[in-house]
């Protein structure tokens, strides 16, 4: 099949406006993406030369496509860190930032440039796209592509000087939103970034903000996504909880792993349990490997199985406190992510989320 073809099928496939659906169609995804992609977590990468069928396959997927692994370096294994995002992810934030005709536009994270292609159809002659990128390599690569249809392509990690904008969509998630984005964002603009609600690794929920102040934004979370991180925000990597640790309690949470994360509920957990950080590993479990939630605090882990048993160690009440969260959902019937909103505070040190069911502050 002709790629051509190929992306008339993909945009078939979102669900999005008519108007976006025509932007994405102006700028077909294999006129961004680099020769060499990382499709395999380990082994060389995918050459549209070598393999052309391959790469055109995995570039005409509904998902992400790994652009970059090991920040351009060599590894064991083949660690992202560029990436060309899922379409819908794409056109779902898209929407939210309510693009329109004349607006100015700032994108954090230019990655491939198909995100700022796609801007530069939506905002049109009178409008404008600046799009920043930390990585040299990435930016030169992308740029070639968005100097022919008018893209101001920004090396570095700083923000133009002196330039409002209308929007602001970052394709890189962020613990903090940096005061930097709202001084230059115009009064009532879309702010739209993951917000990766803790410092190490986990959710990264997409908050559709609206500037309300020189310092506050607020808005709804629109859906779940995993981004990586903006490397101006490195990851802070910890031991998993519990590693080499003895377990000294067991008990019981009212499902197992396994169905916590076939029905995506740990972000919505997440969001209302916010003095337990959450993530997933892997662990033996009946003569197999299986995924488990792991909680954690400074002073105690516990670890929740696929069966619904649970083992911790050290202090605190973990798996009781996330018991209570996870009651509370189940009792307001698992209310959907964009139920939940965010509020930004850049001076705070705390970020306000709340539901109609409940307020919750989280550390930042």
């Amino acid at each position: 099949m002709e790629l051509d073809q190929r992306h008339a099928r993909l945009i078939e496939r979102l669900e999005t406006t008519e108007v976006v659906r025509a932007a994405f169609a102006e700028h077909p995804r294999h006129r961004f993406i680099p020769d060499l992609v990382w499709s395999e977590v380990v082994g060389p990468p995918l050459s549209r030369t070598d393999a052309p069928e391959e790469w055109a396959e995995y570039v005409y997927s509904d998902g992400y496509v790994v652009t970059q692994a090991n920040e351009g370096g060599e590894a064991t294994m083949n660690t992202p860190t560029s990436s060309s995002s899922a379409p819908q992810i794409m056109a779902d934030m898209i929407g939210a930032a309510r693009i329109v005709p004349g607006m100015r536009v700032l994108e954090i994270g230019t990655g491939t440039g198909w995100n700022a292609a796609i801007l530069s159809s939506l905002v049109g002659p009178e409008g404008t796209v600046t799009t920043v990128e930390v990585d040299p390599r990435i930016a030169e690569h992308a740029s070639e592509r968005l100097e022919r249809i008018g893209v101001r392509s920004v090396r570095g990690a700083g923000l133009p000087d002196k330039e409002t904008y209308g929007a602001v969509i970052a394709t890189c998630s962020v613990h903090r939103v940096p005061t930097g984005w709202l001084d230059q964002a115009e009064d009532d603009a879309s702010i739209v970034v993951p917000w990766a609600i803790y410092a190490t690794n986990g959710p990264t929920p997409i908050a559709a903000l609206r500037k309300v102040g020189p310092t506050i934004a607020e808005g709804p979370l629109v859906r779940d996504a995993s981004f990586m991180r903006d490397r101006t925000q490195p990851v802070v990597h910890k031991r998993f909880p519990g590693m080499d640790a003895e377990a000294c309690d067991r008990g019981e949470f009212p499902i197992g792993s396994t169905e916590l994360l076939s029905r995506d509920l740990l972000t919505r957990l997440a969001l209302t349990c916010p003095e337990v950080q959450v993530s997933v590993g892997m662990r033996p479990w009946e003569g197999k490997a299986e995924r488990i939630v792991a909680l954690g605090t400074d002073g105690g882990w516990a670890y929740i199985w696929p069966d619904g048993s649970t083992t911790s160690g050290g202090t605190g009440p973990l798996v009781e406190v996330f018991a209570e969260a996870h009651d509370l959902l189940a009792g307001e019937g698992w209310p959907a992510l964009t139920e939940f909103s965010l509020e930004v505070d850049t001076t705070e040190n705390v970020y306000r989320v709340r539901a109609p069911f409940g307020a919750w502050e989280h550390q930042v």
